[in-house]
Formats: structure tokens, sequence, C-alpha cells
């Protein structure tokens, strides 16, 4: 009895702290979906997180990664959008930046959406990221993967027949939106799993403690 205690214990632990890991893992600023096929048009969903207490999210830039070529962004309510261009005109970057008074509260994210393509060539997409607070401190997401502070980046897969990888923004923009779900679905389910195991092993303990 108190190694199958022990074991139910450890599990619960276990999910516990897989739980609060998905939840780290949520707040960094991320670009949707996570992978793309090669010579494909998307829609891109920058994912931001505000998690600096007592102060807002107040503007957003990332700089374009090399092999994606973005042509547009969709307007958002309370924020206004710049494109950065470079000499020729390329879009090498967007920043969102909110309305007075406006922003994201420590309790809150959002996404901007940006349209363009994949080039026939990538292989990954490395995105940067810079999340500016009210407090005027500024949140670098441009480390390598595994750091406290990665940037994001997004998988490039083959590129799939003529005639099907060429849905532009309407197929692109659904499979945003199942990424979001997915990921959005996954902290609900650890957490389930935790309060499951949880119980399990309170009430192991509690008939041990009967007998």
């Amino acid at each position: 009895m108190k190694k199958q205690i022990k074991k139910w214990a450890i599990a619960g632990t276990m999910a516990v702290c897989l739980m609060m890991f998905a939840g780290v893992a949520s707040a960094h600023v991320t670009v949707q979906p996570p992978s793309v096929p090669a010579n494909s048009y998307q829609v891109f969903a920058v994912r931001v997180p505000s998690e600096e207490k007592g102060f807002n999210t107040v503007k957003v830039q990332v700089k374009v990664a090399d092999g994606a070529v973005i042509s547009r962004v969709e307007p958002k309510p309370g924020w206004t959008s710049e494109l950065e261009k470079d000499a020729n005109g390329v879009v090498t970057g967007i920043t969102w930046t909110a309305a007075e008074g406006g922003g994201l509260s420590e309790t809150e994210f959002t996404e901007f959406r940006m349209s363009g393509k994949v080039n026939e060539d990538a292989t990954r997409l490395v995105w940067k990221a810079y999340q500016t607070y009210s407090d005027n401190k500024v949140v670098e997401w441009v480390g390598a993967d595994g750091s406290d502070k990665p940037a994001s980046v997004t998988t490039v897969t083959a590129a799939v027949a003529e005639g099907d990888g060429h849905g532009h923004d309407a197929g692109a923009a659904a499979d945003a939106s199942d990424s979001k779900d997915s990921d959005s679905a996954l902290p609900l389910t650890l957490s389930i799993i935790a309060v499951v195991l949880g119980l399990a092993a309170v009430v192991l303990a509690a008939r041990k403690n009967k007998k």
C-alpha cells in the first residue's frame, strides 16, 4: 500500500510540474502556426501574452523571419501597425502600438495577424520579437531554443503538390485557428490530469489512515 501511495504521489507531482511548464511555455511570444509547407501562402498569428504585474503591454515589434515575405497585416481595434521596409520596399518588421491608455494587462493576451508567403527554399523561420511594457521595460524574445526568452521558430516542411499549396489566406487562417485551439486546450488538459491524480493520491492516503 505504501508503495502504491508513493507512486500516485510521484505521478501527481509530475503532472503538476508538467502543467506548470506548459503555463510557462504559453507565456512566451510565439508565431503560429508552428509548422508550414515551403512555397505556400500563410496567415501568421503573433500570439502575445502579457505578464508584467501592474503594467500593460503597449507595443510589440516582430522582425520578419528570413525565408518569409510578409505583404499585409490585419487591422486590430485599439492598436496601430507600422511596417518597416528596406531600400527595396521589402517588409523587414512590423510594430503594433496600443492606443493611449490601452494595451494588455497582466491577465490578458492577444494575437496580431499578418499574411505572406513562405519561400520555396526556406527550412526554418526564426521570428525575433520585442515586447514593450508601460514602464518602458522591453522584453526581447530573441534567444535560442531552450533559453528563458527564445525567439519563436516555425518549422518549414516540404512543399505540397501544385494546386494543394495555394489556398492563400483562407486555408492558412484555418491552420492558424486550429493551432490556436489545440495550444489553448493543452494547459486545461494537463490541469485536469493533475487534479485527478492528486485526488487519487489523497483518497489512497485516507484509506491507509483508516486502516
